[in-house]
Formats: C-alpha cells, sequence, structure tokens
C-alpha cells in the first residue's frame, strides 16, 4: 500500500470480501505480532480441523461430482436475461444437458453435463467472472441400476 500511496483498499468478489486501511496519521498503533490472515469463503472447504458443521459440508462435496469451468470467462445460469435458469438446485440432469453458459471474448460457450444425476451445488453466480478449472456445479451422480 505504501508502494502505491494507498490509504484504503478493499475487494469483494461473491461472499467474500477484503478491506485493509492504514491508520491515520498521528495515531498511535499497537505493535502486535500478526499470524497469517485467514480468509473465510462461505460455502468453501474448510481445513480438517473445522468444526463439525464444515466437516459434514466437506465430506457432502467430496461425494459430489465436479463440473469444472473449461475456459475463463463470465458465468450465466439462463440463456438470457430474464429467462429460467438451465437447471436449479434439486433438478436432475442428463449427460449432454446444457448447465450454463461461460462467455469468453464475446462468445458464449455452453457447459454441458458429463454426467447424469441431481444437482446439489451451484457454485458460481450469474455474471461472476469465472477461471479455468474453477467448479461450477456439484452434482450427485445417478445410480446405475
Amino acid at each position: 500500500m505504501g508502494e502505491h500511496n494507498l490509504e484504503e483498499f478493499e475487494y469483494s468478489r461473491g461472499d467474500l470480501r477484503i478491506r485493509l486501511r492504514k491508520p491515520a496519521q498521528g495515531t498511535a498503533v499497537a505493535s502486535r505480532t500478526v499470524t497469517a490472515p485467514e480468509i473465510i469463503v462461505p460455502g468453501a472447504l474448510q481445513p480438517a480441523a473445522a468444526p463439525t458443521g464444515a466437516s459434514v459440508e466437506a465430506r457432502a462435496t467430496e461425494d459430489l461430482h465436479l463440473i469444472k469451468s473449461p475456459i475463463v470467462g463470465t458465468y450465466y445460469g439462463s440463456p438470457s436475461p430474464g429467462a429460467e435458469a438451465f437447471v436449479k438446485v434439486g433438478a436432475h440432469v442428463d449427460d449432454g444437458q446444457t448447465l450454463c453458459i461461460v462467455e469468453a471474448m464475446k462468445l458464449m460457450n455452453e457447459i454441458d453435463s458429463d454426467v447424469s444425476g441431481e444437482v446439489m451445488r451451484i457454485f458460481a453466480e450469474n455474471g461472476q467472472p469465472v477461471e479455468y478449472g474453477q467448479p461450477l456445479f456439484g452434482i450427485r451422480p445417478s445410480r446405475k441400476k
């Protein structure tokens, strides 16, 4: 912050919000040892030492088949603004069914499911930037009979 002469910096993405602020000139600052910051992202997997609720969620996510973004772009859950979403949590999807669109360089890329099953989690929000390899959907695969 000193290198770029910043007094305050704020970053937010989805549920994650980080705010850094330099103390005002002339303000006394208590000296203390600071450990590495802990960033908590709602819905993200927690470390093994996490409380029971988080470990239950982590185990539930492990059982899911993840559909990940094959490209960097912007996530859209419906074919057009105001249209109904391709899929919702709890919906059954078939192998090859379109789940969402990821826009990259003005091209709309349909992202299809590679498994049949029930949509248990949708990790991205409409209009949110997504990275290559970022989980988009968690699907509980259908049991074969």
